[in-house]
């Protein structure tokens, strides 16, 4: 796992600085960390306060919900299949001061029941983010929000779209502007 996971990683990134996209053999997910002001961002844009409870999918190192606690005295799921990543993100709430607001599941984001969920975060590729429509619009609540970072949700029309004016230069040169995007369920 840790080696498929490693090569993923490369090939994302990979695909990432080059601006192409991947063609996965494999329905897996690397890990590619948000940028922390990213995060910042994100859930500035669905507007989290106290009284929320964020779902990050694919929470990879748990920065998200973490941020959420620390930020915003939100409560946090994150869903993450990598144990070794669950572990840490465990580790990092401690250190963080959160773990009575946080918790990390290892589990599968498809197969996870989100209706607890007010707002839902997610850094998937377009694939995932697919899949995981039909269930977002089954169990979320009117009110609850959907931000997903640089991959927006076929068939679902955002309720805003936001490109963030910073442009990052990526390993090999390549320049990339992340782009939110963001759902109300009514």
């Amino acid at each position: 796992m840790k080696a498929f996971r490693g090569l993923a990683s490369l090939g994302l990134a990979c695909m990432l600085a080059g601006g192409q996209e991947a063609i996965w053999e494999v329905e897996e997910i690397p890990f590619v960390p948000t940028p922390v002001e990213i995060v910042g961002r994100m859930l500035e844009l669905a507007e989290v306060k106290t009284g929320d409870i964020v779902y990050d999918l694919g929470s990879g190192d748990g920065r998200i919900v973490i941020r959420a606690a620390k930020k915003y005295g939100a409560r946090g799921v994150g869903v993450e299949m990598d144990r070794e990543l669950v572990e840490l993100s465990r580790k990092k709430a401690a250190e963080e001061g959160v773990s009575h607001l946080v918790e990390f599941r290892l589990e599968d984001a498809l197969k996870v029941d989100v209706t607890p969920a007010t707002v839902i975060t997610l850094y998937m590729l377009p694939w995932f983010n697919a899949k995981l429509h039909p269930i977002l619009q089954q169990q979320l609540k009117p009110g609850a929000r959907v931000v997903a970072h640089d991959y927006g949700i076929e068939g679902w029309t955002p309720t805003r779209v936001e490109k963030l004016p910073e442009i990052e230069k990526r390993p090999g040169g390549a320049l990339h502007q992340h782009t939110l995007y963001l759902w109300r369920i009514e």
